[in-house]
């Protein structure tokens, strides 16, 4: 059984105030804490969507990630519906990979590539950690 089986179902909330529920950055802070020893700043709020994106690019931690051109475990990915990025989960190497995210519609789910597509998201890119500034 892998780790992230244990959050599938969790619900979504706006407070993202784990572990019984989450909003999505909450949730990749939880996991990336948890599951691979990286501290990240809560930084989103939920109601705010073109808050999320400009946090996401001009926070300064954004600087001790960079962007990949193919995932590994535990990378960030930030996911797009309309033009703008507005979600974030974390790449996971099972199944032929996927993503483990939290969405309000379902709370906490793992979808690969192409299911998150056929719900609407694109991926807009991934981030790997440097642990450099």
């Amino acid at each position: 059984m892998h780790w992230a089986e244990t959050y599938i179902g969790l619900p979504w909330s706006a407070t993202g105030e784990g572990p019984g529920s989450f909003h999505c950055w909450a949730f990749v802070c939880w996991v990336q804490e948890r599951h691979f020893g990286r501290a990240l700043p809560v930084i989103a709020n939920p109601e705010d969507l073109l808050g999320i994106a400009r946090d996401f690019r001009d926070h300064p931690e954004r600087k001790r990630w960079i962007q990949v051109d193919a995932p590994a475990e535990g990378d960030c990915v930030l996911i797009r519906q309309a033009r703008y990025p507005i979600h974030v989960g974390v790449w996971l190497d099972v199944d032929g990979g996927g993503v483990l995210h939290c969405a309000q519609e379902a709370g906490v789910a793992f979808q690969g590539v192409t299911a998150l597509a056929a719900n609407g998201w694109r991926i807009e890119g991934y981030y790997r950690f440097t642990g450099e500034n």
